[in-house]
């Protein structure tokens, strides 16, 4: 059986009134139209009620499916402790899933367990449902660290479950907009919180839902919002089909977006297929960026496909330019896939003979020994778009004033640990995000005092 119907809906605690304790009705027309698609839920009558959280178990490169019988929690941490939850898991469709995922060697599944108690932007949702109906099990799905597109293939596969077990399934999409829309708000002001929110709605509005995966990373960093992976997912489960999509409501009263939106599914629609489409135009990009490619880049490249197909180092080719051979340097090897991170390894100063020998070691450090990311697999070749950055001599300076994110990298040393970042990165505007930026990968502790050097670098992309 395909989906029933798709909600996107907040998670704000405060608008539970037991710990709002009046302050909820600022937000009402959010309550109201929590409401109201409750009722829209109830009467769908599912038998599985799919919930996507992002405060939900959270790995990098690995999609957690909560398993078991049954889950429980409360919002004791909200002041709460009276509103309580226990839930039955569609455990049928929670394997299947699973089986589903391995089988394709797709980063989902049940491992990986941490706590059976439910998080708060599962919560949140099945307060107001299970005021209308609690006649449903439910199985509840984390997000990653992941590109969109792979968000929206578990999307695809939530579906196909659905189908292959004739279960009449509602998705719950849990997650806010920006936290970004008020100088008052948790987190400030930036200018991309409102355009994400903008950008957003309108697509919802549209039912556009292939303009999601369009979504940067850097946006989605800027504007501080939680819930877009979730919104990606459900969109997958509603791939190649016509909807009728619906804004509810919109509010930015707390400084954070809050948008409730359904999506009922229609006829087949082949141009729907959005993640077909996207890949099609990942691939021209990738192969438009190989036919521009300087040596720098050509060569790291050869060295990441040689590694991962033949498991060995890439031999230093003969027909390099001159520099290649004679020069010194240190160099980062950056790599991504459909605009997220892959992998990342670089050298601060020479560790090798030349620059062609560095760039080849570090390419496949990059690919196969990033300690945030799995190995990189052969079928993911083709999607990789790879960059080679060549530092220059870093100098000490004596103050931040001294950098410049767009123009200096920043090295910050304290005794034996060592932090390094690069410059020109997108979601890095400020040298103090640059130093705390750096800081942390070194594990220094806000307030440690560090030596401060800068750097420049020649970028190949």
């Amino acid at each position: 059986m395909p989906i029933a119907a798709a909600f996107i809906v907040p998670h704000p605690p405060l608008i539970i009134p037991e710990i709002g304790k009046g302050a909820e009705n600022k937000v009402s027309a959010t309550i109201e139209s929590y409401h109201r698609i409750s009722r829209e839920i109830a009467t769908l009558e599912p038998e599985t009620v799919v919930i996507i959280s992002p405060h939900s178990v959270l790995y990098a490169d690995y999609f957690h499916i909560s398993p078991g019988a049954s889950a429980s929690g409360s919002f004791r941490s909200f002041g709460a402790p009276d509103v309580t939850f226990r839930v039955a898991y569609d455990e049928e469709f929670s394997t299947e899933l699973s089986v589903l995922a391995q089988s394709r060697d797709f980063p989902a599944g049940t491992a990986g367990r941490r706590s059976d108690e439910l998080d708060h932007g599962t919560m949140v949702p099945l307060w107001f449902i299970q005021q209308q109906t609690s006649d449903f099990k439910v199985v509840r799905i984390g997000l990653s660290g992941l590109s969109l597109i792979e968000h929206y293939r578990l999307g695809e596969m939530i579906a196909e479950v659905s189908s292959r077990l004739n279960r009449k399934t509602v998705i719950v999409a849990s997650g806010d907009l920006s936290h970004k829309l008020q100088e008052y708000g948790p987190y400030g002001f930036a200018e991309e919180g409102p355009e994400y929110d903008r950008r957003l709605i309108d697509a919802c509005e549209r039912g556009s839902l292939g303009e999601l995966l369009d979504f940067s990373e850097s946006l989605c960093s800027r504007a501080a919002e939680c819930g877009h992976r979730s919104f990606t997912i459900m969109a997958g489960t509603l791939d190649g089909l016509d909807v009728t999509a619906r804004v509810y409501s919109h509010e930015d009263v707390t400084g954070v977006g809050y948008g409730i939106c359904s999506f009922y599914p229609g006829s087949p629609d082949p141009s729907r297929h959005f993640a077909e489409i996207r890949e099609e135009k990942e691939l021209k990009r990738i192969a438009d960026m190989k036919s521009d490619s300087d040596a720098w880049v050509a060569l790291a490249r050869s060295s990441v496909e040689h590694y991962i197909l033949k498991g060995e180092k890439l031999p230093i080719p003969e027909n390099l330019p001159p520099p290649f051979y004679t020069a010194k340097a240190g160099v980062f090897v950056s790599i991504h896939k459909f605009g997220s991170l892959r992998g990342c390894i670089g050298t601060i100063a020479p560790a090798t003979e030349n620059i062609a020998e560095e760039i080849i070691s570090n390419a496949v450090s990059a690919s196969s020994r990033d300690p945030r990311f799995a190995p990189i697999e052969p079928e993911e070749l083709k999607w990789l778009e790879i960059n080679v950055d060549v530092l220059e001599e870093p100098e000490k300076i004596d103050s931040p004033d001294q950098l410049d994110v767009r123009e200096y990298g920043v090295i910050v040393t304290s005794g034996g640990r060592r932090g390094l970042l690069l410059p020109d990165l997108e979601g890095v505007d400020t040298v103090e995000q640059q130093i705390d930026i750096a800081r942390r990968k070194a594990g220094i502790p806000d307030g440690e005092k560090v030596s401060l050097q800068r750097f420049k670098v020649t970028r190949h992309r």
